[in-house]
């Protein structure tokens, strides 16, 4: 069973999409630097479709896409609630932040990715040595690359633009 401890909304986890963020518990993964160790536990509020339908109401109409941070032990009950979302609110774009390093059974319901344990000899998603992914499905069913969209608006993309200021 999914639990939640937080949602939020963000707007550069998912390039281009306002997206409602679901912060789900009790992660296997146990990277070393990670930075919500906390989420290890499996704490919080269940997350079945009901509970997320209540997440979604008061912000359907100013999101663009659902994003779900977590739920790596349990990857089949993250693509069940992608595909509640595709058919209860098919208006908005699916996401997973997952550290896995393999895409799930039922993908089709994903429409981004992002896949790959944090390794702090790599950086996060938004270095240049990164060996995490983000993917976007395109319209024709592949995935596409999108990593190079976080490296550009990365922290070294925003002291340039900074300085330049």
């Amino acid at each position: 069973m999914l639990k939640y401890t937080t949602t939020d909304i963000v707007f550069s986890e998912v390039p281009d999409e306002v997206s409602l963020a679901i912060t789900i518990s009790g992660c296997p993964n146990r990277c070393p630097g990670c930075h919500s160790p906390q989420l290890q536990q499996a704490i919080g509020t269940t997350l079945d479709n009901a509970a997320l339908d209540k997440l979604i109401a008061p912000y359907e109409n100013a999101v663009t896409c659902v994003c779900l941070m977590g739920g790596d032990a349990e990857p089949s009950q993250v693509v069940a609630l992608a595909k509640h979302i595709k058919q209860s609110h098919p208006q908005l774009r699916t996401a997973w932040y997952s550290g896995r390093d393999l895409m799930p059974q039922g993908e089709e319901y994903l429409d981004y990715v992002k896949l790959g344990a944090y390794r702090a000899s790599f950086g996060p998603l938004d270095s240049p040595t990164t060996n995490q992914r983000m993917l976007k499905r395109i319209a024709d069913g592949r995935r596409k690359d999108i990593t190079e969209f976080f490296q550009r608006k990365g922290p070294r993309a925003r002291a340039t633009a900074t300085a330049g200021e």
